[in-house]
């Protein structure tokens, strides 16, 4: 284990502040979860496919101090709902867990916002500590307190604001990463240059070869970058009042995407890769990006194995009506977050124009 090989950085909030650590070997490491834990009592939620691969060297660092149960819920995106939000309260309730319990959301993005948002609402408001196994979890999810389901109407409209003790981002758990859910994490990654540090992606294009390979230290220094990026937008605007909603670059198309396609066909992270490349579309409709800016995007989507466009047969009809239910809509007016430049995001609503010639390009009629 070397220095580059390990990080850590603060999340300072005005009422409170919370650690990221960073590296390997993180979420078997008592030490690790050391003052972030103030009762006895610990319910670690993960999955099927993470459980054997990684509870119990958690269990076993949380033993020596604490009683540790587990819950192991089904994995993929199917799952984020009220009523697996269900069978978590349920367990708490049954288990008699107190307000002084804490629970370990050991997974991907699904579980982490599955767990913050049970423990958001037990017994109004209960700790918990995110364990991210997947890359887009490590930069993204697991950072800034967003917690919350889906339902059948559109995707994380039930939810909540409530942010962790702790975030262990272990660097051993991207070893097992599938290449594609690695690569979907990199499409917020890329989001973070994109929308405010143009040095950041020139960063990725010369080192993405590294990175695709899984190196140690390029690795660290990403899920760093990442998440001070993330770190300085969520102290800045919490509840997402202003500049928090320029995190959502590509989201209001890749949401719409994920939806009409069904929940889990592509994931979270390739949905956001499309919908990045629809917004930078919309960008040059309007002027504000050159077609040269435009490939240099598409060119290191695909370079992190992800896809620069949605599928041809979706309907842009059906597209423009689920963006419209998008949380980022205001009195009507369908907000989209745009590009004025690589490095600089703005929040536009007076694109229709643009938005319309861009889904007749991507999509049937």
């Amino acid at each position: 284990m070397t220095p580059e090989q390990n990080a850590t950085l603060e999340v300072a909030l005005d009422t409170r502040r919370y650690a990221i650590h960073i590296g390997p070997g993180l979420s078997g490491a008592a030490s690790a979860y050391a003052g972030a834990i103030h009762g006895r009592r610990v319910l670690v939620v993960t999955n099927e496919t993470i459980a054997p691969l990684f509870r119990a060297r958690v269990e076993a660092a949380l033993s020596s101090a604490y009683e540790v149960d587990t819950l192991i819920l089904p994995d993929g995106e199917a799952t984020k709902t009220l009523a697996t939000l269900d069978v978590i309260c349920t367990r708490l309730l049954e288990g008699g867990y107190g307000r002084d319990a804490c629970l370990v959301a050991l997974g991907g993005g699904v579980i982490g916002d599955l767990v913050g948002f049970a423990a958001a609402v037990y017994q109004r408001g209960i700790d918990f500590i995110q364990v991210p196994t997947t890359l887009l979890a490590q930069v993204d999810s697991s950072v800034g307190g967003k917690t919350g389901v889906n339902h059948p109407l559109g995707k994380n409209m039930i939810g909540a604001f409530h942010q962790p003790r702790r975030v262990l981002a272990d660097l051993d758990t991207l070893d097992t990463l599938p290449a594609r859910e690695f690569s979907a994490g990199m499409a917020e990654v890329i989001k973070y240059g994109l929308i405010r540090d143009a040095a950041f992606f020139d960063w990725l294009e010369t080192h993405m070869d590294a990175i695709m390979a899984r190196e140690a230290g390029p690795l660290t220094e990403l899920i760093r970058r990442s998440c001070a990026n993330k770190a300085d937008v969520v102290v800045a605007d919490e509840r997402e009042a202003g500049e928090r909603a320029l995190l959502n670059l590509g989201h209001t198309f890749g949401h719409a995407l994920e939806a009409e396609l069904g929940y889990g066909a592509w994931l979270h992270g390739e949905a956001v890769a499309a919908g990045m490349c629809m917004a930078a579309d919309t960008s040059a409709r309007l002027g504000w990006l050159s077609s040269d800016q435009v490939a240099r995007i598409e060119r290191l989507l695909a370079a992190a194995g992800l896809p620069i466009a949605p599928p041809d047969t979706l309907s842009g009809t059906r597209i423009l009506a689920l963006m419209r239910r998008d949380k980022k809509v205001s009195a009507g007016a369908l907000r989209l977050v745009l590009l004025s430049d690589i490095g600089q995001a703005v929040l536009e609503s007076d694109c229709d124009d643009a938005l319309h010639a861009t889904l007749q390009r991507y999509l049937a009629d």
